[in-house]
């Protein structure tokens, strides 16, 4: 219920009643609507300024970035871990991988070259979380030159393989004639008696004596390029390119077991022993030669002798006495 005013009225001597117009009314209760209105922006405006109360939208940015910060943290510690495989796989590369092959190594320098001098990360500069985001991004664009740098140079290697496996395949490695089959190694590399002359020569090969028609193996993959009996002394022979500068030469065969321009693997049967061109006994001459040098055939016969036997054949190789041929 309303309060009812009065007010003294000195005329009458009487008390009476203040009577409030409509209008005024009005006026007041508009006037206290407005200053309410105004009093409740203001303290609405007031309290968005001060940090402990934040807007739904606020709080829910917050977590966002709370959220991203976690994520990067966690990123952070996933490239660590990546930098750690890839300097393990760098230093395989450089100190087991290219060591093998024989290849110099790739340096730091080239590794981790392009990131010096221009701002890549200016877009990213200016924000609360700038460092943390540049700093992130910076590791995993360097990470991801070294992954392209790594993965050119395993081309590399691996084609070093491929080639070191073709060399490897080439180096003849075994004896052209089976151990079981020898009678014995008459006669090794260096200066000997020539049988016919009976004076010092440089015997080019080794004398391998074993029973006409005895098996002679290619000590090596090549190429056939020559099947014939048109080299003076030699009788019928054959010589192999097994590419890389290697040669290799078979003397006094009886027969062919190849034809020239024909492909042959380490251990395929090329022809046999025979006694054909200048020779004293059935035999088989055989020479390795190196860039148009011949050099002593008893360092290739790693694929055929234990320690044992290769000390044996050493010894008997290293007389000096009468080659067959």
């Amino acid at each position: 219920m309303a309060k009812v005013k009065y007010y003294y009225d000195n005329d009458s001597l009487s008390y009476k009643k203040i009577e409030i117009k409509r209008q005024k009314k009005v006026q007041n209760v508009l006037a206290f609507l407005l200053a309410s209105a105004i009093f409740g922006i203001s303290f609405l405006f007031f309290l968005l300024s001060t940090p402990t109360l934040s807007t739904p939208t606020e709080i829910s940015q917050a977590r966002e970035i709370e959220n991203f910060k976690l994520n990067y943290t966690q990123l952070q510690r996933k490239v660590a871990q990546l930098e750690e495989v890839m300097l393990d796989l760098e230093k395989r590369d450089n100190q087991i991988y290219r060591v093998v092959f024989e290849t110099n190594p790739i340096s730091n320098d080239v590794r981790k070259a392009g990131f010096g001098g221009v701002n890549r990360y200016e877009n990213l500069e200016g924000y609360s979380n700038s460092d943390l985001v540049i700093s992130t991004t910076k590791r995993i664009d360097i990470l991801s030159k070294q992954m392209v740098i790594q993965s050119k140079s395993f081309d590399e290697v691996q084609k070093l393989a491929l080639d070191k496996e073709k060399l490897l395949s080439a180096i003849p490695s075994i004896q052209p004639i089976k151990n079981e089959n020898l009678t014995r190694m008459a006669s090794g590399f260096g200066w000997r008696t020539d049988p016919f002359t009976k004076s010092r020569a440089r015997h080019k090969g080794m004398d391998f004596t074993a029973p006409r028609g005895t098996a002679i193996y290619a000590t090596s993959d090549g190429v056939v390029i020559r099947a014939d009996n048109r080299s003076s002394g030699y009788g019928k022979h054959i010589r192999i390119n097994h590419g890389y500068g290697y040669v290799t030469l078979y003397a006094h065969l009886s027969k062919y077991n190849v034809r020239k321009g024909q492909k042959v693997k380490r251990g395929d049967i090329i022809g046999f022993v025979g006694n054909t061109g200048r020779s004293q006994a059935p035999h088989l001459h055989y020479e390795v030669i190196k860039d148009g040098i011949a050099i002593n055939p008893i360092n290739f016969y790693s694929g055929d002798l234990t320690p044992a036997e290769f000390e044996a054949m050493l010894e008997v190789a290293s007389i000096e006495n009468q080659s067959l041929d």
